[in-house]
């Protein structure tokens, strides 16, 4: 491995032969701005006394006087803006919760080592690392005013992107999931969390959603002429189903595109709690009557799945991302794989895994007989004109193996 620029690392670890082992291994990698320390109070008021923070900290868990866990606070508290690396003899459980806590905290954690610490298993890790992770990863992301907002939907600067979903075991691309992005005209391409909120509290979703499936449905016709047929989805705010006409604004702007209701996939995020239930299962169930299918999106996130999934006729279930990246690797996310999808099979509808970054979530949801699959690793989003060049790929790609 190679140390393109300098890197400062610091290795906190209550083991003074363990420090020196790390320092060996790190050395033999090239990274020479190494500070050991014994202790979390030693940690900070050597770090108070250079005047900075470390671009990146391995960090043991159990420590007396103060263990890492505490550290991490002690980290916050200070405004920490460098990377982590967790090492610890502790259980693998133990250390996936640490890792979850440090993201939690605003950090960025690059994983967590079994000790020993095997050199490669170090290797792998700190290749990991990026020097604007440093700054960016606790980066405040601008949120715009409800006029700047207003404003974009007006002068149509919002524009779809799509992102397939292919059949697991076939390799056919059945659909698309339409994803919303500002065209800023000063910042260039601004994401959702950055407008979708205040949409929402100023009374704007309604005008906002209305734009992306009347885009969404024109692109699914032009998909058609061209001779693909192709399901369409889109992201519904819990604040449109609150609306007792949007089920019948949805069915005109499907009719007036061309499109057969059953090519319109409304996702709906079930991490919210639902206001008004009553217009809420007045909504939904209108939809279902005329045909419009329904997903229930980042499923095992929120705190009703099992009686929305009861309740509401839902003929779509999207496993979020968080349980299928890496199930392969980790038990507790393979379980809850393993349970939606019988869950599903045994309700009868449709699974979707969100998240599919690599090879191995790959013969994972595979091996799971996963209905279908969307992630980095299949294909980013893209514009809608993009798409079918893309499809001739993705069907070279996996006739060989992907």
């Amino acid at each position: 491995m190679t140390n393109p620029s300098p890197i400062w690392i610091l290795v906190l670890d209550d083991e003074p032969v363990m420090l020196e082992i790390i320092r060996s291994m790190l050395s033999n990698l090239g990274f020479t701005d190494v500070t050991t320390c014994e202790s979390g109070r030693q940690a900070l008021d050597r770090l108070d006394g250079q005047g900075g923070d470390p671009d990146l900290i391995l960090l043991d868990l159990n420590m007396p006087g103060m263990d890492g866990v505490e550290f991490l606070r002690k980290l916050v508290e200070r405004h920490y803006a460098g990377s982590v690396i967790l090492a610890s003899g502790e259980d693998e459980q133990i250390l996936q919760s640490a890792e979850a806590l440090v993201r939690a905290h605003g950090i960025t954690a690059l994983g967590h080592l079994q000790k020993p610490v095997q050199p490669d298993a170090l290797a792998a890790l700190i290749e990991k690392w990026r020097p604007g992770m440093r700054h960016g990863a606790r980066g405040a992301a601008k949120i715009y005013t409800v006029d700047e907002v207003r404003r974009a939907i007006a002068n149509h600067e919002l524009v779809n992107v799509y992102q397939p979903k292919v059949g697991v075991a076939t390799g056919n691309v059945v659909g698309v999931e339409t994803l919303v992005r500002w065209r800023h005209p000063g910042n260039g391409i601004v994401y959702p969390d950055q407008f979708i909120g205040v949409a929402e509290e100023h009374g704007l979703i309604d005008r906002l959603t209305q734009l992306v499936i009347g885009e969404a449905l024109a692109q699914a016709r032009l998909w058609l002429d061209a001779g693909l047929a192709l399901h369409v989805a889109v992201n519904v705010s819990m604040d449109n189903l609150t609306s007792l006409n949007f089920p019948d604004l949805v069915s005109e702007q499907a009719a007036k595109a061309g499109v057969a209701a059953p090519e319109l996939v409304l996702e709906i995020t079930e991490s919210r709690l639902m206001p008004k239930l009553v217009t809420v299962l007045d909504v939904l169930t209108r939809l279902r009557l005329k045909r419009f299918r329904l997903s229930i999106d980042d499923f095992g996130t929120g705190h009703s799945s099992l009686a929305q999934l009861r309740d509401i006729p839902f003929d779509e279930l999207k496993i979020d991302r968080g349980f299928v990246h890496g199930a392969s690797r980790n038990e507790k996310k393979r379980a809850i794989c393993d349970a939606s999808l019988g869950l599903a099979r045994q309700l009868g509808i449709s699974v979707v895994a969100e998240g599919v970054e690599d090879q191995d979530d790959w013969n994972f949801l595979r091996n799971e007989g996963c209905d279908f699959a969307q992630g980095y690793y299949i294909a980013k989003p893209m514009p809608g004109a993009e798409l079918p060049a893309w499809i001739e790929n993705w069907a070279t790609r996996f006739r060989a193996g992907i």
